[in-house]
C-alpha cells in the first residue's frame, strides 16, 4: 500500500513539475507614456467598443438609405380546398332551372387545387420623412464619433493616472529600500557599540523599532506597486501573459516649463459640448420628422403574377391552366387624424430642445469652473511640492548632521532615530505631493480639452 501511494505521489509531483515547465514566460513590453497611451487607445475594451459603435452607425445609414430604393419581393402559394365553397344563386330566369323545385341554385365557385407565383415591386416617390431620417442617421454617426472621442479621453485620463501611480510607487520602493539599508547600517553599528559596552540596550531597541517600521513601509510600497501595475494593465487591455516595464522616470514627465505653459494655455474644444450640440441637432431632426408625418406619401406599386388551378393535383401544374396578370399603379397615403399623437410628439420635441438649451448653458458654466478650479489646484499642488522638496532636503541635512554628531560621540541615538523618522516622513510627503501634482496636471489637461494632444490618433 505504501509503495502504491508513493508511486501516485511521484506521478503528481512529476506532473506538477512538467506543468510548471510548460507555463509560458511573460512577454514584456517596454513603453514610455506616449507609447502606453497609444497602446491603450488601440486595445482598451471601451475604446474598441466605441470604434465598433461607429460601424454600427454606418449600418444605420445604409438601413435608412435602403428605404428609398426599390423594394422587390417574390411570393409563392399553393392551396388545397377539401370542400370547395358553394354559392347560392336565385333560381330565376333567364338563368333559372325550371326543373329545380327550389328557389335557389347551388353553384360551386372554385376548384380543389390552386397555386400562384408572383413578384411585387414598390418604389417610394415622395416621403417627407425619408430625407429627414437619412440626415438623422448621418448625424447619429457624427454623435458616435464624438462618443468615441469622449471614451478615448476617459481612457487617456485613466491610463495617465494609473501610469503615474506605478511610477510613484516605484519611487517609494526605491526610497524604502534606501531607508532600510541606511537604518540597517545604523542598527549594525549600534549593536556593535552595545556589545562593546558603549551604548545601552534601549538604543538598539529604539533603532530596531524604526527598522521594523521602515520594513513595513517597504512591504506596503511593494504591494501598492503591484496593485497599481495590475490596474495599469487592465486600463491598457493587456493580456495576462504580458508584463509592462516603464522606461521613463518621474523627473522626465514633470518639466517645469511644461507646467508653466499649461497654466497659461487657452482652453480648446471640449467634446462634451460637441456631444450636446449633436444631441440638439438630433432632437431638431426628430421634430422635423414628426412634422413631416402630416404630409402625404406617394409610392409606385407594380406586380406580376402567374396563377394556376385544377380540380385534381395532376392538372394544377398543367401549362394550359396557368395564366398571367400584372398591375402598375400609384398609391397615396393621406394622414387625416391620428388621435393627436403627432402633435404630442412635436410638443415633446420642443420641450426637449428647451432642456438641451438649459444643459448647454450649465455645461458652458461648468467647463469654465472646471478650468479655473483645475488651474488653482495645480498651482497649489506645485507650491506644496516645492515646500515638500525643501522639507525633504532639510530633513536629509538634519539626519546627516545628527549621524555625524552621533558618530563623534557628541549626539544621542534618540536624535538620530528621530531625524531618520522625520526624513522618511518628508520623503513620503514629497512623493505624495508629487503624485497629487501629476494628477492635477491630468485634470487640467482634461479641463482644457487637450488630453490627447500629441497622440497619433
Amino acid at each position: 500500500m505504501k509503495i502504491y501511494f508513493a508511486a501516485i505521489l511521484s506521478l503528481i509531483l512529476i506532473k506538477a513539475e512538467v506543468s510548471a515547465q510548460e507555463t509560458p514566460p511573460l512577454e514584456v513590453l517596454q513603453l514610455n507614456l506616449k507609447e502606453t497611451l497609444e497602446y491603450a487607445l488601440e486595445n482598451n475594451p471601451d475604446s474598441k467598443n466605441a470604434k465598433l459603435e461607429i460601424m454600427v452607425a454606418q449600418t444605420t445609414i445604409k438601413e435608412e438609405t435602403s428605404a428609398g430604393l426599390p423594394q422587390i419581393n417574390g411570393s409563392y402559394g399553393f392551396n388545397y380546398n377539401p370542400l370547395v365553397q358553394v354559392v347560392f344563386l336565385p333560381n330565376q330566369p333567364p338563368f333559372g332551372d325550371p326543373s329545380n323545385p327550389s328557389d335557389v341554385i347551388p353553384a360551386r365557385f372554385g376548384v380543389s387545387y390552386s397555386s400562384n407565383l408572383g413578384v411585387n415591386l414598390s418604389q417610394m416617390i415622395f416621403d417627407g420623412s425619408f430625407f429627414v431620417g437619412l440626415r438623422a442617421a448621418k448625424t447619429y454617426k457624427a454623435l458616435t464619433e464624438f462618443d468615441k472621442v469622449k471614451v478615448e479621453n476617459d481612457v487617456v485620463e485613466n491610463v495617465k493616472k494609473a501610469y503615474f501611480g506605478v511610477l510613484v510607487n516605484a519611487e517609494r520602493i526605491k526610497l524604502s529600500q534606501s531607508n532600510l539599508s541606511r537604518i540597517d547600517s545604523l542598527l549594525e553599528e549600534t549593536r556593535a557599540l552595545n556589545e562593546a559596552g558603549f551604548t545601552e540596550k534601549i538604543e538598539v531597541s529604539r533603532i530596531q523599532v524604526q527598522r521594523n517600521n521602515t520594513f513595513s513601509q517597504l512591504k506596503r510600497s511593494l504591494t501598492a506597486y503591484d496593485i497599481s501595475k495590475q490596474l495599469l494593465k487592465i486600463q491598457l487591455g493587456l493580456p495576462k501573459n504580458y508584463d509592462i516595464v516603464i522606461t521613463e522616470t518621474l523627473a522626465e514627465l514633470n518639466p517645469e516649463e511644461e507646467l508653466d505653459a499649461l497654466q497659461s494655455m487657452d482652453p480648446g474644444s471640449r467634446v462634451e459640448m460637441d456631444q450636446l450640440n449633436t444631441n440638439m441637432e438630433l432632437t431638431q431632426l426628430d421634430l422635423r420628422y414628426n412634422t413631416s408625418q402630416y404630409m402625404p406619401t406617394l409610392d409606385l406599386v407594380a406586380n406580376y403574377t402567374r396563377s394556376g388551378a385544377g380540380d385534381s393535383f395532376n392538372t394544377v401544374f398543367s401549362s394550359n391552366n396557368w395564366f398571367s396578370s400584372s398591375l402598375i399603379g400609384v398609391s397615396m397615403n393621406i394622414p387625416i387624424f391620428d388621435g393627436l399623437s403627432k402633435s404630442a410628439r412635436i410638443q415633446r420635441n420642443r420641450i426637449q430642445l428647451q432642456q438641451l438649451e438649459n444643459q448647454k448653458f450649465f455645461l458652458d458654466q461648468n467647463i469654465a469652473l472646471e478650468i479655473y478650479q483645475a488651474r488653482q489646484i495645480l498651482a497649489n499642488d506645485l507650491e506644496v511640492l516645492a515646500v515638500q522638496r525643501e522639507s525633504m532636503d532639510l530633513a536629509k541635512e538634519v539626519y546627516d548632521i545628527a549621524k555625524i554628531k552621533y558618530n563623534e560621540g557628541v549626539g544621542s541615538n534618540l536624535e538620530v532615530v528621530e531625524a531618520d523618522a522625520a526624513l522618511i516622513e518628508s520623503e513620503i510627503n514629497y512623493l505624495g505631493a508629487l503624485y497629487d501634482g501629476l494628477i492635477s496636471k491630468v485634470d487640467l489637461e482634461k479641463a482644457l480639452g487637450i488630453l490627447k494632444q500629441g497622440l497619433d490618433q
